[in-house]
């Protein structure tokens, strides 16, 4: 199924019923709609991360469901699946008859070895400092072979995620096998997880390294397009790199959108979301949440920096049961530029200014995304959070089928599926934007479409809005 522009549902497997089957039954019962595509986290066997971690592509975590499951969802909607294109689990079967055969392992030229990538085996300090990383140290992991001897192997983020050498044909090859089997299961837009981090080169901070980089994107996206899929790569840094690679065609993710919305929502202010409204790419999946926590660094230069640290300390203040500890080491917190909260407890689970900001949302440019728990409105998640000390788990809570059934009765879960409904059947939204600031706290958005226009009029300050649509001359309004 091609890519609809119509919101699409981020969602664990098993965290809308325990697993895919009740997955399923949950988006036919509840959801028909609401959402018309599904971004599938990742369902693969997996040795960490919450599925980030996988060991093979080819099979179905069974603890979550089967491939039959999957198909049963993509029948109905337009599917993203996830390839972690920078690593794989060190539990893997490539890793581990690395570690049984060392140099006589076929897929040896997998990893990246720190005596065959740094002259001498080391980096010098230099090198460590220049390098954009998640780790106080150089990043690397140090094995033990087989035979008794230790190396030390690049290693990104979590020792059981192991960094890919993309430049070898050996991983090109895994590249191409699992991109072509991805594509065939279902697939209309495949994720290329940090795929900033893919290739590395010396004199370099090793994140979206050029020109490199672009090859690198061009050979998974000719894979992919040769199939009818469409690949998205996943970056969080400064919103230049997401324009520079809109320029050459392809989908970006709109980072800078939680922020900026925030930012209007707690100051009142217009003047930075307009502007992102009128520069941000147009072909693009639009995030207010995600699995991780929000993103902070995506807006820099968008805000000042005092406007950004107005934003996250308003976030601490006005936010409902949020912590600055829960964004640090003491929640093991891979990234300080990431905020975990939920979005509707970041706006003090006030319904009023939520709903604004999803309406915002659905008028900005790209194609709206909803994570599961945004899409019930849900709050922060202490007591998962206080249980497993993983910071991120504030914004990952379970839900059991019951569960489900209950939040889509609530008032503001509602309104939220009857905006998704309006934003996925306007045809206003294929056509063009205008933004206007119109006076204080004024924001006007307005999609015109042939004889179709919808608009939203929202007052940032009190969070009042209305939202319009024109057919033809015949219209209506809503006031939220």
């Amino acid at each position: 199924m091609s890519i609809q522009n119509k919101a699409m549902l981020i969602t664990y497997a098993d965290s809308l019923g325990s697993h895919m089957g009740e997955l399923a039954d949950i988006l036919d019962q509840h959801l028909e709609g609401v959402i018309s595509g599904v971004h599938l986290l990742p369902f693969y066997p997996s040795s960490g991360d919450r599925g980030f971690a996988p060991m093979d592509y080819t099979k179905v975590d069974p603890e979550l469901g089967s491939w039959e499951d999957v198909r049963r969802i993509s029948q109905k909607f337009y599917m993203m699946y996830d390839f972690m294109i920078n690593h794989i689990s060190q539990q893997s079967e490539y890793f581990q008859d690395f570690l049984e055969k060392k140099d006589e392992s076929e897929y040896a030229d997998l990893f990246i070895r720190y005596k065959d990538f740094w002259p001498g085996g080391e980096p010098t300090d230099a090198d460590v400092d220049l390098i954009y990383k998640r780790k106080p140290r150089a990043p690397y992991v140090e094995v033990t072979f087989k035979d008794g001897t230790k190396e030390k192997v690049w290693c990104t983020f979590d020792e059981q995620q192991i960094d890919l050498d993309v430049t070898t044909e050996t991983t090109r090859r895994f590249i191409r096998d699992n991109l072509n089997f991805l594509a065939e299961q279902g697939a209309s837009v495949i994720r290329l997880d940090a795929f900033a981090y893919a290739n590395k080169k010396i004199g370099t901070n090793c994140f979206f390294v050029e020109p490199d980089i672009w090859e690198m994107l061009k050979y998974a996206a000719d894979l992919t397009e040769a199939k009818g899929v469409e690949v998205l790569p996943e970056i969080h840094e400064h919103y230049s790199i997401q324009l520079k690679i809109a320029e050459q065609g392809y989908y970006v993710y709109d980072f800078a959108l939680p922020m900026l919305v925030l930012h209007a929502l707690y100051s009142g202010q217009t003047n930075r979301l307009a502007h992102w409204l009128n520069i941000c790419p147009r072909k693009q999946f639009t995030t207010l949440d995600t699995h991780d926590g929000i993103g902070v660094v995506d807006v820099k230069d968008l805000m000042t920096d005092e406007e950004a640290e107005m934003t996250r300390e308003s976030l601490y203040s006005k936010g409902a049961n949020v912590k600055k500890i829960y964004s640090s080491e003491a929640y093991n917190n891979l990234d300080i530029y990431q905020i975990n909260c939920t979005y509707y407890s970041a706006l003090g689970n006030n319904d009023q200014a939520y709903l604004l900001a999803r309406a915002i949302q659905c008028f900005a440019p790209g194609i709206p995304q909803i994570y599961y728990v945004g899409l019930l409105a849900g709050e922060n998640d202490i007591d998962l959070l206080e249980r497993t000390k993983e910071g991120r788990n504030i914004n990952r809570h379970y839900y059991s089928k019951e569960e489900v059934a209950q939040e889509v009765q609530r008032p503001v879960v509602q309104k939220l599926f009857d905006l998704l409904r309006f934003r996925n059947t306007s045809a206003a939204f294929d056509g063009e934007i205008a933004v206007e600031e119109a006076g204080d706290h004024l924001l006007h958005i307005t999609w015109t479409n042939g004889g179709t226009a919808a608009r939203l009029e929202a007052n940032l300050k009190t969070h009042e809005f209305t939202i319009s649509e024109t057919q033809d001359g015949a219209a209506w309004s809503t006031v939220f």
